[in-house]
């Protein structure tokens, strides 16, 4: 490498950014295409994460950035990439598929009305073309939560993408004139002390709480953005550092640490080998998805389908459509034909078999009209043939057996319509059997003819769902089915009681069955205190079943759609976070790629293999 530095890098931009002259005779081309073929190519080195750094504009229209925010990612052990300045959308959209992590840079000041304000005479410049710029690339980062380290405008950009105000003059705006937020010395050189949270990331990052930093702005954080925290102040009370929290990794700094590391420091260091080991995480990741299979076994998104104009296609306001998906990296969900419990005479229960047919059909519809990205699948390997044509995989269960009627052939039809499991009840008892909720234990478990429905599903190779049934009712379904059953959305009774949540008993009788628990993204289901239920709680409840029941027997259901939602995982693009997650618990890819669909798809495989149709 010393000899890449001394034949070509003597030639290029000094880490100041300023072109310096040769020190060094030129090359000639054969002796520069021989080192760059002995020198460059690497084969068995572990490959860098790709850090994209957002550009500020020149008079001219060029996209640049500093070299000291290069050098601060090239020293850190990140890939630098500049973004230039557009606002093609697509184009924005493709360039962070690729990214592993995203530097927001400083800059100029941001335009007052993203956060709601009139702007006022002291501001500075603005861009409106990088504002626009900047947002598009924010946003799309976070769609896919992309790593990302806002510094100095990029921590303001991110306080108003998210809800937050600026104030837009220190000087004027701000009474305590002790610091002077404009230094004048170089920017390697730290001016003023700032206090760090202890309990913070950064004081984490960092390992100490409090430090001397450079300052160059004259706009601060006022109001901070909803579900960020404030984590480091200076003494005249100026916002110096925010983070997202929990669960999302959005850090954001006042000061230019990169213009520290210049000078030498390595404590500032630590910010970009923070980003760059994040963004390591995301990428390995990113990677694992390309080769597994992720199943998302439970979401109730038919129910938005009477919304006008609603398409899976779109990105769309709900939680689950095929752009999240794939911003999440997600292969295959399980669209539920969802209907609630009502009166069980004739008439009723015909109308609910009807509203299930109609459900099927317009997932079908659905699918049909976007049939160049999704398709319906019926088995593992219809999924293995979708994700190899670069399509999304959607599967179809029926959440109520109220849905079947009291016709036992309605499994047949439906299950020839693509349903591939059947819940068989909600949270009322019904003709099958008594509920886990608002019971009357009517039936003190399966019914007669519940009983005849579990071995009707046996028979025709549909999957016996247990979540939402009573205690009883799943012994019974136990005893009688002959095979394996799953939970498509149920979570851990001892973690979080809820009567719709499993025992120790009965997660290891479903693991001898054969069976898997589909952990549910409910808040309710998941913490006791559902107002902080997050995507680490339910990692939790992934933990408590494979100590229990064992890494075999566990998968994975957001119940989007129908009350699913965690901090940190809120939507389909969110379920690259659990990978991250498992990852940082130590997960093994293999066990991973169990979790994740390989359990799931096993069981199905099972429960179709022999069916008699």
């Amino acid at each position: 490498m010393k000899k890449i530095v001394s034949i070509i890098f003597s030639i290029c931009l000094s880490v100041s950014g300023s072109i310096y002259s040769q020190k060094t005779a030129t090359p000639s081309l054969p002796e520069l295409y021989k080192t760059i073929d002995s020198e460059f190519v690497d084969l068995r080195s572990k490959p860098a994460p790709l850090i994209g750094l957002s550009a500020s504009r020149t008079d001219k229209g060029s996209s640049v950035v500093q070299a000291t925010y290069i050098n601060a990612i090239l020293k850190a052990g990140g890939k630098p990439v500049i973004i230039p300045v557009i606002t093609d959308g697509v184009i924005l959209r493709g360039i962070v598929k690729d990214l592993d992590g995203l530097v927001m840079t400083g800059g100029e000041d941001i335009n007052p009305p993203y956060y709601k304000e009139t702007a006022i005479p002291d501001m500075n410049d603005i861009d409106s073309l990088r504002d626009i710029y900047d947002l598009v690339l924010l946003k799309l980062a976070t769609d896919r939560n992309v790593p990302i380290l806002g510094i100095c405008r990029g921590m303001q950009l991110i306080n108003v993408a998210f809800g937050g105000t600026l104030y837009q003059d220190i000087p004027t705006q701000v009474k305590d004139k002790s610091i002077n937020h404009k230094q004048t010395e170089p920017r390697e050189q730290g001016t003023h002390t700032i206090a760090i949270e202890k309990d913070s990331k950064l004081a984490q990052v960092l390992g100490v709480d409090e430090f001397s930093v450079n300052t160059f702005h004259h706009q601060a954080v006022k109001d901070i953005a909803p579900d960020f925290r404030t984590v480091a102040i200076t003494q005249d009370g100026i916002v110096e550092a925010i983070e997202a929290y929990p669960n999302r990794s959005v850090i954001g700094v006042q000061w230019h640490p990169e213009g520290h590391v210049y000078g030498g420091d390595t404590t500032m260091l630590k910010i970009f080998r923070f980003i760059v080991n994040e963004a390591n995480t995301f990428r390995k990741a990113k990677e694992l998805h390309k080769h597994i299979l992720s199943v998302d076994t439970h979401c109730d998104t038919p129910t938005e389908f009477k919304k006008a104009g609603f398409d899976i296609g779109r990105r769309e306001e709900n939680q689950v459509n095929i752009p999240k998906m794939e911003e999440g990296m997600l292969d295959a969900i399980f669209f539920a034909a969802y209907i609630a419990q009502g009166p069980r005479d004739k008439e009723s229960t015909q109308k609910a078999v009807d509203k299930i047919e109609n459900y099927i059909k317009e997932t079908h519809q659905q699918v049909e009209r976007n049939k160049d990205i999704c398709g319906i699948a019926y088995t593992a390997d219809d999924l293995i043939r979708l994700k190899n044509e670069g399509k999304k995989a959607v599967f179809i269960g029926i959440e109520n057996g109220y849905g079947i009627g009291k016709d036992i052939s309605n499994i047949a039809r439906f299950q020839k319509m693509g349903v591939n499991y059947i819940t068989l009840c909600h949270t009322k008892d019904n003709d099958i059997c008594d509920t886990s909720s608002d019971t009357k234990h009517e039936w003190n478990g399966l019914s007669p003819y519940g009983k005849e429905v579990v071995k009707e599903m046996n028979r025709l190779g549909v999957m016996v769902d247990i979540s939402h049934v009573g205690e009883k009712t799943f012994w019974d379904v136990i005893e009688l089915s002959t095979k394996p059953v799953i939970a498509s959305h149920s979570s851990v009774q001892a973690l979080c009681y809820h009567d719709r949540n499993l025992t120790d008993k009965q997660m290891q009788a479903i693991a001898k069955n054969g069976g898997v628990v589909q952990i549910c993204l409910v808040d309710l289901f998941i913490n006791k205190d559902k107002s902080k239920a997050s995507l680490t709680d339910a990692i939790d409840h992934i933990d408590y079943v494979v100590k229990v029941a064992g890494v075999d027997h566990v998968g994975i259901a957001s119940d989007f759609d129908g009350g699913g939602g965690l901090i940190g995982c809120q939507g389909s693009n969110d379920m690259i976070n659990i990978t991250v997650k498992l990852l940082e618990r130590g997960y093994s890819d293999k066990d991973i790629e169990k979790i994740w669909g390989g359990n799931f798809l096993r069981v199905m495989s099972e429960v179709q293999k022999g069916a008699k149709k």
